[in-house]
């Protein structure tokens, strides 16, 4: 099977379960979002200059994979879903990002002076890091843009997981520059 369907050539793309969207759909908009999320992480997956960079990207790498599975189910096929594949974005993942936000800010990423400047300490891992965040930011938006409409999410806990991502990549920003001032 080749990688060109040629299925999209009319701006239309599959969901799971058969169900085909406008690729201008706001819940394409949020998956999108969040696959641009997952790839901005790649870069600073590869250039981490600290070991719990390492540690933290994998891992909200595979969780990214899940919520895509999650916004990519029609409304009303949850179960389904559920049935085929048992994890989640939950409150433990939540939990974990707290975990590391608690760690990261008691190891000192929160010691800065001034406005936070992206790519200022001269490294790239912290650049990636920030460009990770505002990616992060535009995939919350896109998945909140859903609620309140017949394309509502019903895990709540996506927007809670995006939003402490957020925080948790700002922090892994700041701890990576560090790592360059004390090279």
């Amino acid at each position: 099977m080749s990688i060109a369907t040629r299925q999209g050539d009319q701006g239309q793309t599959d969901l799971l379960f058969g169900c085909r969207l406008a690729k201008s759909h706001p819940r394409v908009h949020a998956l999108g979002a969040v696959d641009e999320l997952n790839a901005a992480l790649g870069p600073l997956r590869i250039a981490a200059a600290r070991e719990e960079t390492r540690q933290i990207v994998p891992q909200v790498q595979k969780w990214l994979i899940e919520l895509m599975g999650e916004l990519a189910t029609p409304p009303g096929s949850e179960a389904r879903y559920a049935a085929s594949h048992p994890d989640h974005i939950s409150t433990p993942n939540v939990l974990w990002l707290d975990e590391w936000v608690t760690k990261l800010e008691a190891g000192g990423a929160l010691k800065f002076k001034g406005w936070a400047l992206p790519g200022e300490a001269g490294i790239m891992s912290g650049a990636y890091a920030d460009l990770a965040r505002v990616a992060c930011r535009r995939a919350e938006r896109h998945v909140i843009d859903l609620q309140g409409t017949t394309d509502e999410v019903p895990n709540g806990e996506l927007i809670r997981f995006l939003n402490r991502l957020s925080d948790v990549l700002w922090l892994l920003a700041r701890w990576e520059e560090q790592a360059a001032q004390t090279t």
